[in-house]
């Protein structure tokens, strides 16, 4: 028999090469997929020159201690999805988000922003979540307080006033509240102050309860405020409040340990079963009882308004030394609690809300909503190229030109603003508008389209027929009550919705 021939054993040798290459590269296809690389791997090249508007990956830097631990996972999980990648301090980053007050810690950084660059907070926004500052504020929808020792002979004659009154007295750290008679208050302690209790409070199932409302500022003069309107947060005392007995802290304070929504047995069955959130749930709960929720949600949206319309020369004055206030946004939570009679009471307004779902993982959703919902708002998930201040004119009229921003047709028609730009009908006439205004009015037109489930609290909302029979000479006192940007935004508000009432 024949010896096989040289070239039949090199058909084999060629052949055993071929399944080990193949086996290679099934082996490195596997690894790939394993490592999340296989779409790039094998997607095949696009032919021809990138676009000049091909996106820019987005970077994000994320600053605040102890970040290991997990307490902003999900700010992270919602930066990822929407296409950012993680950065820091020496990044040519877009958007800081710091868990820390910025303006000290990151002075130097913040006094050299670039027009693209975007950080979460506003100076001066310790005018609002300051504890001190908040409560004595002359506002009816706070309770009563006095700062202490400074106002301590007000005080001592309130309580004669008003001997049945209960007291707690609070510092910043909020920590250690508990109600007190006025001979067992501290009215040596500087840097204190001592506020009313809010004695018969509404109960569910027993159990008091606070809402916190998440609120975003994207900018000052003109002021434009709004609330995250699909859901807010519950938390439950985790004590019954009857019978009460002041020495039990669970009864009437809101700790760490709170009872959430589902635990609540008036609460659950909504929740669990019929898969409402915690906002619809609660207010399926008070309109089956017979209460009024538009009126108790009216209620928190003028406390908050008026928070923002009290402060919001101090925020103008801390932010005058920055090159430009388009640079900031804030997201803050306001806490109410609410009497047996569903009277609004605004009990403080936290700086860097919780938003980790580390103690209840049911929050995660929401948390995650509040984020995404916040970043759309403020205009950072966009998917275009750069910044619109930045934006090449092309682009920017794409998302939103002059036309756009252009309102009252029959006022600018009339012969007194096609001559002139003094009478107040005329200010928002397009030869009438600052380039500075024009942008303002841009960004604000850019917000609305991008709000998601935010709802806008300043300037404040109206009907279509209360904006179609409006005029700057209109009793409506709002409106003269604001400063001069504030009332052509108002305007411009009023404008948009006499052409569309999804304005209003």
């Amino acid at each position: 028999m024949k010896k096989p021939g040289r070239l039949f054993s090199l058909v084999i040798v060629v052949l055993a090469l071929g399944i080990v290459l193949t086996l290679l590269n099934i082996y490195e296809l596997h690894k790939m997929r394993e490592t999340g690389n296989l779409q790039q791997a094998v997607q095949p090249q696009a032919e021809g020159k990138p676009g000049k508007y091909a996106v820019r990956t987005p970077i994000v830097w994320v600053e605040g201690k102890k970040l290991e631990s997990g307490y902003l996972k999900h700010v992270f999980s919602v930066f990822d999805r929407i296409g950012y990648a993680l950065g820091n301090g020496e990044s040519d980053w877009d958007v800081l988000w710091s868990h820390e007050y910025p303006f000290e810690s990151l002075a130097k950084k913040m006094s050299v922003l670039k027009p693209h660059q975007k950080v979460n907070h506003f100076p001066g926004s310790g005018y609002i979540t300051n504890k001190v500052s908040l409560a004595v504020s002359t506002n009816p929808f706070i309770p009563q307080a006095f700062k202490i020792p400074k106002e301590k002979r007000q005080f001592l004659q309130y309580a004669e006033e008003h001997p049945h009154t209960l007291w707690v007295q609070k510092r910043n750290s909020h920590r250690g509240i508990k109600i007190k008679h006025v001979q067992e208050l501290d009215l040596s302690d500087d840097g204190s102050f001592v506020q009313m209790f809010v004695d018969r409070p509404f109960l569910i199932d027993g159990r008091k309860f606070d809402i916190g409302v998440y609120t975003t500022l994207t900018s000052i003069d003109p002021l434009r405020v709004y609330i995250l309107e699909s859901e807010a947060l519950f938390r439950f005392c985790s004590h019954d409040y009857y019978p009460f007995d002041a020495r039990d802290i669970k009864k009437y304070v809101v700790g760490d340990d709170y009872t959430p929504v589902w635990e609540i047995p008036s609460l659950k069955k909504l929740y669990r079963e019929l898969n409402f959130n915690f906002k619809d749930a609660f207010n399926a709960y008070l309109d089956m009882k017979g209460h009024n929720s538009r009126k108790l949600w009216a209620d928190i949206t003028s406390a908050i308004k008026t928070v923002y319309l009290q402060k919001e020369a101090a925020l103008i004055g801390a932010t005058n030394k920055y090159t430009s206030s388009r640079n900031f946004f804030e997201m803050v939570r306001f806490d109410f609690a609410l009497d047996e009679d569903l009277n609004v009471y605004l009990m403080e307004v936290n700086m860097s809300p919780n938003l980790s779902s580390g103690h209840f993982r049911e929050n995660t959703l929401m948390y995650e909503q509040v984020v995404f919902n916040l970043l759309s708002l403020v205009l950072v998930t966009r998917p275009v190229s750069h910044d619109f201040s930045q934006s090449s004119e092309d682009e920017a009229n794409m998302r939103v030109s002059d036309k756009d921003i252009s309102v009252f047709p029959e006022w600018c028609l009339s012969a007194q603003c096609l001559h002139s730009c003094e009478n107040e009908m005329c200010k928002l006439c397009s030869p009438c508008v600052s380039l500075s205004m024009k942008k303002t009015l841009k960004l604000a037109y850019l917000e609305h389209i991008n709000k998601g489930n935010c709802g806008r609290v300043l300037p404040q909302r109206m009907s279509g027929e209360f904006a179609l029979q409006w005029t700057p000479s209109h009793n409506d006192p709002e409106f003269h009550s604001l400063n001069h940007r504030n009332k052509l935004m108002y305007m411009w508000f009023v404008g948009k919705c006499r052409q569309s009432t999804s304005w209003c």
